[in-house]
């Protein structure tokens, strides 16, 4: 019964390697890491919508631009009299009511309009050029976010994948162990404990096979969804976490960082300055504004049968300045200074600790980062001894002064080694894609 069911799960095993082995041969697209950051950064929703952003804020400046442009408007009116005013006067000594106005009336022209001193709209004019500079400081933001999140699900592939291929590994040296044993033990060397021990590692060791089968697919499917391609298409990553070894080498001193490129700070500082600008607004309420306006009109007015004669339209033109001092407000301008005052004090307090957060965070990637690089140093040295140690374990069992337990052992041991050594390369990869978006200097962001 135990070796119908060894043979039932050999096929399964089989099954879903041949499965995957057709999945990979049938890949339609196989990505490099700045493949996936190209398609991600052209096709990705969230990047569109903020690159649409920068141009519905650059159309809003244009459209306060235009107040410093003359406004020329044409208009007309006309009225139709349906009961004339009535009006009562007096001549000597008797009241006389007589009818005023004609039956039509017609305005129409041109009038036209321009400051030429208003310093509250010049200032503002400054705040509409930096909610333009803001959006784009927030597009730049949404590619940093997408960057780090394609980044991170591209290391989680090879992770997957290196996972798959220890799991696999020891799938394969449990089928060739439990070869050798059931050789020796149809020639009676070997007891059948030892036969049984053997099928049992080879059972063991297909659970992990089929897990790790099944998070390099949905890994892989994690990818595509940032990536925006369809799911049902095959994929697949090129490379290996071994590749970024040599990124491991590179030391990083806190004293050495900045945050002079972190978009968080970048738009707090343009926060800070259009509150700065909102106090000069408020202030500026209070200086005189002079503009000029003039107009060239026509007016008519006539009864019905002088109302289309030439004679009944009359040209009326004029041309002026216009001065406005402000003098009372109900104190409405001094509130609203006081209150844009209070907005930059928050918005200062919360730059502080934003910063403050934001250094934590440094101190704690880099400590992540030299940790790793300390367990993947010892993790690459016991692999080497671990793989001698199972080369021995395999050979003194051959040769009958060892024991399948310390094969067993072994080859355990290997395998925890293996996937230390993966986790700690992709600990510090992930560590460092996160300290790059702290710092704000995205090597592909600018390519």
């Amino acid at each position: 019964m135990n070796m119908r069911r060894l043979v039932l799960l050999l096929g399964a095993a089989a099954a879903v390697f041949s499965l995957s082995a057709q999945e990979q041969g049938d890949a339609a697209l196989t990505l490099s890491l700045e493949k996936a950051l190209e398609i991600a950064l052209s096709e990705n929703p969230t990047i569109k919508v903020a690159d649409q952003e920068i141009e519905i804020k650059r159309y809003a400046k244009q459209g306060t631009y235009a107040s410093l442009y003359p406004q020329i408007d044409a208009s007309a009116s006309y009225q139709r009299v349906i009961e004339k005013q009535t009006m009562s006067m007096d001549f000597g000594g008797q009241t006389q009511t007589i009818k005023v106005g004609s039956d039509n009336s017609f305005n129409g022209g041109i009038t036209a309009a321009m400051p030429i001193i208003n310093a509250q709209l010049w200032t503002s004019l400054k705040v509409s050029a930096l909610d333009v500079e803001l959006s784009v400081e927030k597009a730049r933001s949404s590619r940093l976010d997408m960057i780090e999140e394609v980044t991170k699900a591209y290391y989680s592939v090879l992770l997957a994948k290196e996972s798959l291929a220890v799991y696999k590994s020891v799938y394969d040296n449990a089928v060739e162990n439990n070869k050798n044993v059931k050789k020796k033990y149809d020639v009676g060397s070997v007891s059948e404990y030892d036969l049984i021990t053997s099928n049992v590692s080879v059972q063991n060791a297909i659970p992990n096979v089929i897990s790790a089968e099944n998070s390099v697919t949905l890994t892989l499917w994690q990818l595509k969804a940032l990536l925006g391609i369809d799911l049902n298409r095959n994929i697949d990553v090129e490379g290996s976490l071994m590749d970024y070894e040599s990124m491991m080498a590179k030391a990083y001193e806190l004293s050495q960082l900045d945050l002079e490129n972190n978009s968080t700070m970048r738009q707090l500082d343009i926060q800070e300055e259009q509150l700065a600008k909102a106090i000069k607004i408020t202030k500026m309420a209070n200086v005189p504004t002079l503009s000029v306006n003039a107009a060239y009109l026509y007016t008519a007015l006539g009864n019905d049968g002088k109302f289309f004669k030439k004679e009944a339209w009359n040209p009326y033109s004029y041309a002026g300045l216009q001065l406005n001092i402000p003098i009372f407000a109900g104190n409405a301008k001094r509130a609203a200074t006081r209150q844009a005052r209070l907005n930059l004090s928050n918005l200062q307090l919360q730059r502080e600790n934003t910063e403050r957060q934001l250094r934590v965070a440094m101190i704690q990637c880099i400590n992540n980062m030299q940790t790793s690089v300390k367990q993947f140093s010892s993790s690459a040295a016991t692999v080497d001894q671990a793989q001698r140690g199972y080369e021995i374990a395999v050979k003194r069992y051959e040769i009958g002064s060892g024991t399948l337990v310390e094969v067993d052992n072994s080859q355990l041991g290997l395998t925890q080694a293996e996937l230390s050594r993966n986790q700690a390369i992709y600990n510090f990869l992930t560590s460092k894609v996160a300290l790059d978006k702290i710092l704000g200097d995205y090597e592909y962001e600018y390519k």
